[in-house]
């Protein structure tokens, strides 16, 4: 950044942030869900859960092989696929395959609390992998506070939401803990982004920092 230039922050335009979001999530969580009730509708129970997890590390690889790198959200999903495939197979009981949506609540929660003091908080990382931000050496302190208190703040959305979880698998019906798990996530989660995305925008015009997007 040339001298006397005012510090920025770059966006991709709307629709390749969305399209960028919406395929970080969709390939840690929707395509291996989709490939384990495609397999499980045809093949039983065993063939749904090796189907999800093989859907999962086939992403990893071809991520890896495009890309060189592999989103953190994407590698904290196939390490716990892997965990809950063993379970799974091991005892027969397909219940513990439902607790990816607890333990995932859980583990986040606790990575997200665990990077919050560091000199990169979760919430960074993931604003660069998820939405693509750049910031084009910009280190500001308070967008850098921002980030550390941003990183509670989903540590705290995610512990609640894995507690929560916990409770329906053990007192719901799988069928009713998928619609309720569902709706719950969509909206608390929809909620917290749009929440944090404000909050975003509020610091960085504190800080006096320009946002602008990406050239097409």
């Amino acid at each position: 950044m040339l001298a006397g230039m005012p510090e920025h922050l770059e966006l991709p335009r709307p629709w390749r942030l969305l399209r960028t979001a919406g395929w970080n999530l969709t390939e840690s969580a929707a395509l291996p869900f989709a490939a384990y009730l495609l397999a499980n509708a045809l093949a039983g129970r065993a063939a749904g859960v090796l189907a999800g997890l093989a859907a999962v590390w086939l992403t990893v690889g071809i991520r890896k092989l495009k890309t060189g790198e592999v989103p953190g959200l994407l590698m904290i999903s196939a390490v716990l696929m892997c965990v809950q495939t063993v379970l799974v197979l091991a005892t027969g009981q397909v219940w513990i395959y439902l607790l990816q949506f607890p333990l995932a609540k859980l583990v986040l929660a606790a990575l997200f609390a665990r990077t919050a003091r560091s000199d990169r908080p979760l919430v960074a990382l993931l604003a660069t992998e998820m939405v693509a931000l750049r910031h084009h050496g910009t280190a500001h302190p308070g967008i850098h506070r921002f980030f550390q208190r941003a990183t509670w703040l989903w540590a705290t959305i995610f512990g609640a939401l894995g507690i929560a979880f916990a409770v329906l698998v053990a007192t719901e019906p799988i069928t009713m803990f998928l619609i309720i798990s569902s709706i719950v996530t969509v909206s608390i989660v929809g909620s917290g982004a749009g929440f944090s995305a404000l909050w975003f925008f509020t610091v960085a015009r504190r800080c006096g920092l320009r946002l602008r997007f990406a050239p097409a």
